[in-house]
């Protein structure tokens, strides 16, 4: 059985992670769960896989990542803001302008995502027939 580990930055345990893995998020109380919830999460993902493509202000981005509400957006940049993977710069003009942008880890993690983003829309065709067969199988039997 493994022991609770110190944490990185404050010498405390760090609930739900062990010897064998400073984070381990397999682990129920794990801090490791949340920013993988904020990364794969619908708006999280595909936020970073659009701030990808550059810099943008929060309604540039609104419209690029189509569907996402202005709050579901706000509270999607604050959490990737908070585990370090969105930078948000607040310029001093009229009217005031906010830009966001990857961090070097967010450029690492979306890098990752963008892979994952297209060998799923590589694979759609796939999905589809899949999908296609599954719902026929229901409906059939």
């Amino acid at each position: 059985m493994a022991t609770e580990t110190t944490g990185e930055t404050d010498g405390e345990p760090t609930p739900g992670c062990t010897d064998d893995l400073a984070y381990d998020v397999f682990a129920r109380d794990c801090p490791s769960r949340d920013a993988l919830r904020h990364i794969t999460d619908r708006w999280g993902s595909l936020t970073l896989g659009a701030l990808l493509d550059g810099t943008f202000r929060f309604n540039e981005l609104r419209r690029r990542v189509a569907g996402v509400s202005e709050k579901m957006l706000a509270q999607t940049l604050h959490a990737l803001e908070r585990d370090g993977l969105v930078h948000r710069e607040a310029q001093q003009t009229n009217p005031p302008r906010v830009d966001y942008a990857l961090t070097p880890m967010g450029d690492q993690v979306a890098r990752q995502l963008r892979m994952l983003i297209d060998l799923v829309e590589d694979r759609m065709p796939q999905v589809m027939r899949a999908r296609e067969q599954y719902d026929a199988q229901r409906t059939d039997g």
